[in-house]
């Protein structure tokens, strides 16, 4: 039977009980919930959020990666008030991991190469953590006993055996982490082995390995999906349908991020080769938006009576851009502010990197909620989506009033009249009209 408890969380005005939810394979509905809690009484936005039973006091969640690596860097994160943290990905054997170096490039906002420049986008060829999982089990263990009340996420990758997923799965949660988010979109390194990216690209395969995690995991399953497919909804709607409770996007887009014009290797060099990676940051945003609006749209339209949970994911750095998500339907924004405004020596990301940008993210994130006298970050939720149309169908009827506005003014009563106005105003300056007659007809 699944057993509930509760963990006692002090409010800003009261405080709340807030259930621990566990579940057995057979009960669905003790790994599913989403509610956010709102005071009366408080006059500031209320951030804290609630998704799938884990609650969260807001919606900033420190994404899997080199902020997720160990103790030290996840205890900071806690400690400086970010709402959840997912682990770096782990698996059950390390020792096949062997992370290169160098294994970073950036992109400067000046020519490419250029060392000067803002840095808009990075490209990482890193792999999931070398680390034994024994240590990273041991450093789960402790940080759920010193931080009982707050959320820690384990990502987790195996190879295409079910029972390797099976002991991972038990071997995980025995650490008391409170959900599990599956790497189904690693785009390099791992899909060489049915890991990562080449299980989310494929929908067959994603289907029967979501059933062997979803039949052995007790909490909350959220699926990472990777950005290198055509249409993202199709595997978001296997993983819901194949159990999962939430989705999470994107993770890196493939790239090449440039060859030096000076040695003509590509970047990341090691030892005068590289590979293609994963491609992050800045000038990712706008594609990870256009993605998370997609699987929006798709979990709407079908699960709209679902309590499932939308992650987004790429290019936040600031609480703007974690807003933009959030408008578009996404619960919890993941981002790994830390790699811009912390400290980085040699290859690796310091233990000191200021993970207390949250504070001012959150500062930058409430004045968006108190302009538009938002009380509760549920109220702006998906607020953006409707919004979203198709080519075909906005502006039909705009373009309609338009063409007869302008035919109006220059005198024109029927489309020939208005071909043959163009027509003879490109022949005044010169223009060919072939074009025209090709568009419009003779």
């Amino acid at each position: 039977m699944a057993s509930l408890g509760s963990s006692r969380i002090s409010g800003r005005s009261s405080v709340v009980e807030f259930p621990r939810i566990r579940r057995s394979s057979f009960i669905k509905s003790s790994r599913i919930g989403f509610r956010v809690f709102a005071s009366e009484a408080q006059q500031e936005p209320d951030l804290s959020i609630t998704v799938n039973g884990l609650h969260m006091p807001n919606p900033f969640v420190i994404g899997s990666g080199p902020p997720g690596t160990n103790y030290t860097v996840m205890k900071r994160a806690f400690d400086e008030g970010w709402g959840a943290v997912i682990a770096k990905t782990v698996s059950l054997d390390a020792a096949k991991v062997v992370n290169v170096t160098p294994r970073y490039a950036r992109l400067r906002a000046g020519a490419n190469g250029s060392a000067k420049g803002q840095i808009i986008g990075w490209e990482n060829i890193e792999l999931i953590s070398d680390r034994p999982l024994e240590t990273m089990l041991k450093e789960f263990k402790q940080l759920k006993e010193e931080y009982p009340d707050r959320i820690l996420i384990a990502s987790i990758m195996e190879e295409y055996d079910k029972a390797a997923w099976e002991e991972l799965i038990e071997r995980v949660e025995e650490t008391g982490v409170d959900a599990f988010e599956i790497n189904f979109s690693c785009p390099h390194g791992m899909p060489e082995r049915k890991m990562g990216a080449a299980v989310g690209q494929d929908c067959v395969l994603l289907e029967e390995v979501c059933g062997w995690i979803n039949a052995k995991a007790t909490i909350p399953v959220w699926a990472k999906m990777t950005p290198n497919i055509t249409d993202i909804s199709e595997p978001a709607r296997v993983a819901l349908t194949s159990g999962c409770e939430g989705i999470a996007a994107i993770n890196t887009i493939m790239s090449v991020m440039g060859i030096n014009l000076e040695t003509l290797r590509p970047e990341p060099c090691v030892e005068g080769y590289s590979t293609p990676g994963g491609y992050s940051s800045k000038a990712v945003h706008p594609i990870a938006l256009g993605k998370v609006m997609r699987i929006a749209q798709m979990m709407k339209s079908e699960f709209g009576d679902k309590d499932y949970s939308l992650s987004g994911i790429g290019g936040v750095e600031s609480g703007g851009d974690a807003a933009e998500f959030i408008l578009l339907g996404a619960n919890t924004v993941q981002g790994p502010w830390v790699w811009l405004k912390g400290r980085r020596t040699g290859l690796h990301w310091c233990d000191d990197a200021r993970v207390g940008v949250v504070k001012k993210t959150l500062r930058r994130d409430e004045g968006f909620h108190e302009k538009h006298n938002f009380s509760s970050l549920k109220i702006s939720e998906g607020l953006a989506l409707p919004y979203f149309t198709t080519h075909t169908d906005f502006g039909t009827e705009a373009a309609r009033r338009d063409s007869t506005k302008k035919s109006d003014k220059q005198g024109c009563k029927s489309d020939k009249d208005w071909t043959e106005m163009l027509c003879k105003r490109d022949r005044e300056h010169g223009v060919l009209t072939e074009i025209f007659h090709c568009i419009f007809g003779s």
